[in-house]
């Protein structure tokens, strides 16, 4: 008795009355023999059970999820109200041609002078080569996207040699790279590109549809009972522009995890300090752009996937609206959380890809209503210049919920010149039921991946998933159907949340993790590692894109005390990438640190590393 608790509606919180609560997860960090011996106690019948129903009761899942009275209606997959147009933008045609939107965007950008950008900068500092550099090279032939894929080739050669493994790509043909890459040295040739990304070297996530490669989502048996046998939409589109597909990227093992831990190939490690984690679980992605060995990857992002790494890895990563990009082809397309999303090391660069892989699924645009995609305009000084009427949100208590005060410093110094150098107003927010956001996340994205992955479980494979997904797995197990209905009821009451927020706000801006790249602990490689606080901190300021479906793109902004790299993200109204893109371009322009060159990276352009 006692227990019950009645939430008032959302529409009458008072939100003066809002106290912000530190995160505190309540769970044991575990590697080597510790973790096998716990995964056997939790998928033991009697004991896993209360293993379970203990660590929701620490953490307070029970009390939010069965002991509450939720007067929302449940919300199933993200629903948005109509939205105001973005200003300067430039429209795309969903049904149009890629290579077509491709070329839209390049006229969208700044003007591009060779003598500024391709030619290495007199003094010496590091910058990563952009796409439009090596259309540059090419076209100009000072090197051929065949030349380029030998230096490509030969560094991978590198990597997979190295004690312990760790590779980028887990599936990899050197000859389909030659074959790809002569073909796109032929157009240039015969001056016939199909696009800006012809040649552009890019790597695709594990778990989206690349033939003839498989996907294995990280595991080593998952093509036994997935047979590829066309790209996904989005890798479709990505052909049609001439981009060279390298293979299959690294990835932590179905995508359940922040660090990139994979025991099954070998872990990927962080570019700018080895011995640490890339952020998970697009680890291959961010860490093969941030290497240099490609100008863009594709990434999924359910819980972060694509902005955790691209933070720790010192890169710029974009999550869509949910529903933006065609998931057809993936293996999470049946998701309500889920994205695929480019990551590359210019926002420029983002952008280019992100106007190539745009377009929602039919099925999507019946349901969803998306209003047309557009990309800033950033072509004139007028476009560059627009952000000083945007409006940001700044929540300041959970701004500076972070393990370092490195990240938030780093990140109010931007704040401070998007304000002094731009006007950029900055406004406090409340955003109540933090607590609530990140329970109905892991209950909503837990429930889905259950079901796409039980089966196979059931049927023998359980033996061959990974000791943190098997924890995983477990914990999902222990979620009701009115559990999974609590979730979604609450996903409506964020969501009232937010959009209130976005009417005083055009975006909220917070730190992307809370905190820097973690070290990969040597007992970790073999058997994986389950480390809740660490995730909590990596995970703290992304739910609210998955969850409720918003965009939100990570952007570079400097280095903590060890050197090692911090985000900075961006959440925008539904469908408005074109603002947070604009934005994000205007931060990077202002980056206050000079760039680090990472500690592993090679220059495919010049071959000089």
């Amino acid at each position: 008795m006692g227990k019950k608790r009645v939430m008032v509606p959302a529409t009458e919180l008072d939100l003066t009355a809002v106290k912000y609560e530190p995160e505190k997860i309540q769970a044991p960090h575990l590697t080597g023999t510790s973790m096998k011996l716990f995964v056997k106690l939790i998928e033991a019948p009697l004991i896993g059970p209360m293993i379970t129903t203990y660590l929701k009761n620490e953490n307070r899942m029970v009390e939010m999820l069965k002991n509450t009275v939720i007067p929302e209606a449940p919300m199933f997959k993200p629903e948005f109200p109509p939205q105001e147009p973005e200003s300067l933008v430039t429209a795309m045609e969903e049904d149009g041609k890629p290579e077509d939107r491709v070329e839209l965007a390049l006229q969208c950008l700044p003007y591009y002078d060779p003598a500024k950008t391709w030619i290495t900068d007199s003094n010496g500092t590091f910058r990563y080569w952009k796409i439009r550099d090596y259309a540059y090279a090419y076209r100009s032939k000072l090197v051929t996207p065949s030349i380029v894929a030998e230096r490509f080739i030969a560094a991978m050669e590198e990597f997979n040699n190295k004690k312990p493994p760790t590779p980028l790509l887990i599936s990899y043909d050197p000859d389909d790279v030659r074959k790809q890459a002569a073909d796109s040295t032929r157009r240039f040739e015969e001056g016939k590109p199909l696009s800006v990304l012809d040649g552009t070297f890019m790597a695709i996530k594990d778990d989206i549809d690349c033939y003839p490669h498989p996907s294995n989502g990280g595991t080593t048996w998952y093509h036994e009972v997935h047979e590829v046998k066309k790209d996904a939409v989005s890798v479709s589109r990505l052909r049609c522009c001439g981009v060279i597909l390298v293979g299959k990227a690294n990835m932590h093992e179905f995508g359940m995890g922040t660090t990139g831990n994979n025991p099954n190939h070998g872990t990927a490690r962080n570019p700018h300090a080895p011995d640490r984690y890339t952020g998970g679980s697009s680890s291959g992605p961010a860490a093969i752009v941030a290497s240099g060995l490609c100008s863009a990857a594709l990434g999924t992002d359910g819980g972060g996937s694509i902005r955790i790494p691209s933070s720790l890895c010192g890169v710029v990563g974009l999550k869509t609206t949910y529903g933006r990009t065609d998931m057809t082809g993936s293996l999470c397309d049946a998701g309500t959380v889920e994205i695929i999303g480019p990551i590359a090391s210019t926002v420029e660069d983002t952008l280019l890809v992100y106007a190539a892989i745009l377009g929602s699924s039919p099925t999507g645009r019946f349901s969803l209503n998306p209003s047309p995609p557009c990309i800033p305009d950033l072509s004139s000084q007028e476009g560059r210049s627009s952000v000083e009427s945007l409006r940001l949100g700044k929540y300041t208590e959970w701004f500076n919920d972070v393990f370092s005060t490195d990240i938030s410093t780093k990140c109010e110094e931007i704040l401070r010149l998007l304000s002094e150098k731009y006007g950029c107003q900055l406004k406090e927010i409340i955003l109540p039921e933090l607590h609530e956001m990140r329970t109905a996340h892991i209950v909503s994205i837990g429930s889905e991946a259950l079901a796409t992955l039980n089966p196979d479980f059931e049927s023998g494979k359980g033996k061959y998933f990974s000791y943190d997904v098997r924890t995983n797995l477990s914990l999902f197990r222990s979620f009701t159907a009115a559990d999974y209905v609590a979730a979604q009821c609450l996903r409506r009451r964020i969501m009232h949340y937010h959009m209130e927020a976005f009417k005083q706000v055009d975006i909220i801006v917070t730190p992307t993790t809370g905190m820097t790249a973690p070290p990969i602990p040597q007992s970790a490689l073999k058997c994986g590692e389950t480390d809740l606080q660490v995730s909590g901190n990596l995970m703290r300021f992304i739910v609210a894109g998955n969850l409720l479906g918003l965009p939100a793109i990570s952007v570079p902004v400097g280095y903590d005390k060890q050197g090692l790299p911090i985000g900075i993200q961006l959440i925008g109204r539904p469908w408005a990438e074109a603002t947070i893109l604009r934005l994000a371009a205007t931060i990077e322009g202002i980056f206050p640190d000079t760039k680090k060159k990472p500690v592993q990276f090679y220059d495919l352009l010049k071959g000089n590393n």
